[in-house]
């Protein structure tokens, strides 16, 4: 299992691959505002856990179990930005999402995965829930 702070490196590494061919250790430092070592640190342990394949001072790639972590990663982070904002939270909906992201379990992802799901499905209870808040909201 890996740690919140490995997620992030995987999830990041993950996205800036879907976009560029050549991911390198700069790169992944620049994007999480993190120093050169920590992210050389960060690539050995997932070296070893076999989500990348990496040489020091190399390029970074992913292998398939890297592809699949890192896929889930980022639609775990899009779930819960989705349903912060259909919940109407007054958040940074990223910021919110991220801190929530590492510490809900399996089982907590796929309920609010399908709270999004119903709301989606049936726009006339999310309207309901909409006209609840607003009404909710007044009165606070």
């Amino acid at each position: 299992m890996l740690s919140p702070s490995l997620e992030d490196y995987l999830e990041e590494l993950y996205r800036l691959s879907l976009t560029s061919e050549i991911v390198r250790v700069t790169d992944i430092s620049q994007k999480l505002g993190v120093s050169l070592p920590s992210v050389s640190k960060a690539l050995g342990k997932l070296k070893a856990d076999q989500y990348i394949h990496y040489q020091p001072y190399g390029v970074i790639s992913l292998t398939e179990a890297g592809k699949k972590m890192g896929s889930f990663l980022v639609e775990r982070n899009r779930l819960l930005q989705e349903f912060l904002t259909l919940i109407c939270a007054d958040c940074d909906s990223d910021a919110e999402a991220e801190a929530m992201e590492h510490y809900l379990s399996q089982g907590t992802i796929h309920s609010i995965q399908l709270v999004v799901k119903f709301m989606k499905n049936h726009p006339e209870y999310y309207q309901l829930f909409l006209e609840y808040v607003a009404k909710n909201q007044a009165v606070e």
